[in-house]
């Protein structure tokens, strides 16, 4: 069912459209190495094959776990063979190039980059994290991203009215059903419907064949990868802008998704600090607590308190004064070591062992003797600087704090 030329290929039409870079790329006869970057199923391995083909180039494919320096070698010495004869240097194909060892790499960076073989790795991981950098900086990144329903429906078409094909009718609403619970995958979308086509049917595959053949729905899940924080920034970002059902909704994809609550539980701990803040103190409260609760009862009856907490934390009230406030004065600190300095005589410990000789604390004026006095004078950091780290907001119980330090000020 591959695509055997470039125009054939569905999907991905920003690599293999019109204005694609990957057709800019083998026109212009410069492809050198590639990498390319997707979830399973979205093509990787055909356009690697059908750059071959269009750029009339020997090809090698291997997986990048199993390939040995021999066989490196030998790929290598056959390119250079070719160039040799007038010919065109050969691609090497690896799949999970993610897995890639260093002596491998070490084997074939220096012909990677004089253009002896031009590599072509396909990987579902996010190649800054899992290639190594000199990999990355001889080869060209493209992405490629799930397939549409309308996509893979056409595929789908495709590899029922190919000669010699499925044995079978298919109904329109297998077919529908199949593209929308593949996730963007075409490798599961055929196999399902190639496995529906064997399954005891009166005519026709229904819609009833295609459910039993795809099984349920499954979200594609990696606790170590880009969907581990995409998922997790998702659920924050919903809860900063207050939207209470999106952010129910992300909750509900991670816990689906099978990750950690504890995991949760620390995010939700850090927005109610850095996101709810002030504005409502209980937030940061009530994450202590469902964390604990999380921790002693676990999965699922903890999705309820799971619940409750998201639902809280989006409508609450927002402010990130006081975030801002210690990381600006953080980086005064680091900025300026003067705002860092000495503590003052006044302000250091008078019970400390010779402290009353040398004077320490000693025009300390308590602010429940004099108020003003003490604000006067503790309100001067070494250098003689004054700044304003904390401004309130006027959301929620920070308008309070607001008035206290207006009044105070006054």
């Amino acid at each position: 069912m591959r695509p055997r030329r470039l125009d054939d290929i569905v999907g991905q039409q920003h690599l293999v459209g019109e204005k694609g870079l990957l057709r800019a790329l083998i026109a212009s006869s410069q492809l050198g190495s590639l990498i390319l970057w997707g979830p399973p199923g979205t093509g990787k391995t055909t356009l690697a094959e059908v750059v071959s083909r269009e750029c009339k180039r020997p090809f090698t494919a291997a997986n990048a776990a199993t390939i040995g320096v021999k066989q490196i070698r030998a790929v290598l010495d056959g390119s250079r063979r070719l160039i040799a004869d007038g010919g065109p240097p050969g691609i090497l194909f690896l799949d999970e190039i993610h897995r890639f060892s260093k002596s491998q790499q070490d084997v074939l960076l220096g012909d990677v980059e004089r253009g002896v073989v031009s590599l072509i790795g396909a990987t579902t991981e996010n190649p800054y994290y899992t290639v190594n950098d000199a990999l990355i900086s001889r080869a060209t990144l493209l992405q490629l991203y799930a397939l549409e329903p309308a996509d893979i429906r056409v595929l789908l078409a495709r590899a029922m009215a190919t000669e010699g094909g499925l044995p079978c009718d298919v109904s329109d609403e297998a077919i529908a059903l199949l593209a929308d619970r593949c996730e963007g995958d075409a490798r599961r979308a055929l196999a399902a419907l190639e496995l529906a086509c064997h399954l005891p049917s009166d005519g026709a595959v229904t819609a009833e064949a295609a459910e039993q053949a795809i099984g349920a729905r499954g979200r594609r899940f990696d606790r170590q990868g880009d969907q581990h924080y995409d998922l997790a920034s998702a659920l924050i970002k919903c809860i900063r802008a207050s939207d209470v059902d999106a952010s129910i909704h992300w909750l509900a994809v991670l816990l689906e998704a099978g990750e950690d609550p504890r995991f949760i539980c620390r995010r939700l701990a850090i927005l109610a600090s850095e996101d709810v803040g002030l504005a409502s103190p209980q937030a940061l409260q009530l994450a202590s607590a469902a964390w604990d609760v999380v921790e002693r009862i676990g999965l699922p009856e903890a999705e309820l308190t799971l619940s409750e907490l998201v639902i809280y934390l989006a409508s609450c009230p927002k402010s990130n004064a006081a975030a801002t406030a210690i990381w600006n004065a953080r980086a005064a600190v680091r900025d300026a070591p003067g705002a860092g300095g000495e503590v003052p005589l006044h302000l250091r410990s008078s019970h400390t062992r010779g402290a009353t000789e040398l004077g320490y604390g000693k025009d300390y004026i308590s602010p429940h003797e004099d108020q003003a006095a003490a604000a006067a004078m503790n309100n001067v950091l070494p250098g003689g600087d004054s700044p304003t780290y904390y401004t309130p907001t006027d959301h929620g119980f920070e308008a309070t704090i607001k008035q206290r330090l207006d009044e105070e000020g006054t």
